[in-house]
């Protein structure tokens, strides 16, 4: 006879489960950070933006249960007043999603401070914060960082935000295999292009509509599904790199 009692993958259960997004004001930390509170997930979030963490704040409100602080993380006074808030919300941390970051210029046409600035941010940041929620968490935790494609398409003028996600692509997997044995799970999803705030002024709102239906943009939506299927998979299971593409190239 056939035992169908273990036929299937079983999907981890998110509700109950407390999480961190930073950069969870907008874009795709914000989609992520929505899903995650519809799913029963408490959320603490955090962004630069006053008016950006209010209107965040409230859709997770309608959906489910949040918090957030504004804070710069790349201030190291900033990260520790995040996760002293976290803990002090959450109660602990389950989930943690590295995410904020801010767009990054040619190195040739940035200044000494400004390139410091977004090394801080894309890069540094991302590696503290990961640390920060890796020494808060217990066995059957996730770490998620959002990267990019240009970690991989490697466009000029972008080079400094190459670099930084260049960076963080060849560093997760080192970070995956020494949180493996304390069963914390660290993954990487990879976006393309992705309709947000962050694409403005380049990309203004009625461009960013045109080029999703176009099928040449993503919306940010389609990046928060690919963490809830990294986050809702067995404990045996690393899913260790996720790339979401455009099926059409955009110009």
């Amino acid at each position: 006879m056939i035992d169908e009692s273990d036929a299937h993958t079983e999907a981890p259960d998110l509700k109950g489960r407390r999480a961190i997004v930073t950069g969870g004001t907008t874009g795709i930390g914000r989609a992520i950070a929505v899903l995650l509170a519809s799913e029963g997930v408490k959320v603490f979030i955090c962004g630069r933006t006053p008016e950006h963490l209010d209107d965040a704040l409230q859709r997770i409100g309608e959906v489910g249960l949040g918090d957030g602080i504004n804070v710069d993380l790349s201030i190291p006074q900033d990260v520790d007043r995040f996760f002293d808030a976290a803990s002090d919300f959450l109660g602990g941390i389950d989930i943690a999603v590295i995410n904020a970051a801010v767009p990054a210029a040619a190195l040739a046409d940035s200044g000494e401070s400004e390139t410091r600035y977004q090394l801080e941010t894309d890069f540094s940041a991302y590696l503290i914060c990961a640390q920060e929620a890796a020494r808060r968490m217990e066995s059957g935790s996730d770490i998620i960082f959002i990267g990019s494609m240009s970690a991989v398409s490697q466009k000029p003028g972008s080079s400094i935000y190459v670099a930084a996600k260049a960076g963080i692509e060849g560093f997760v997997p080192a970070f995956r295999k020494e949180l493996a044995d304390e069963d914390i799970k660290v993954g990487l999803i990879e976006p393309g292009f992705t309709g947000a705030d962050f694409q403005y002024p380049e990309f203004p709102p009625d461009k960013q509509k045109e080029l999703i239906h176009a099928n040449k943009m993503l919306r940010a939506e389609d990046i928060a599904v690919a963490a809830h299927f990294m986050l809702t998979q067995p404990r045996r299971t690393a899913v260790s790199l996720i790339r979401v593409e455009t099926r059409l190239e955009h110009p």
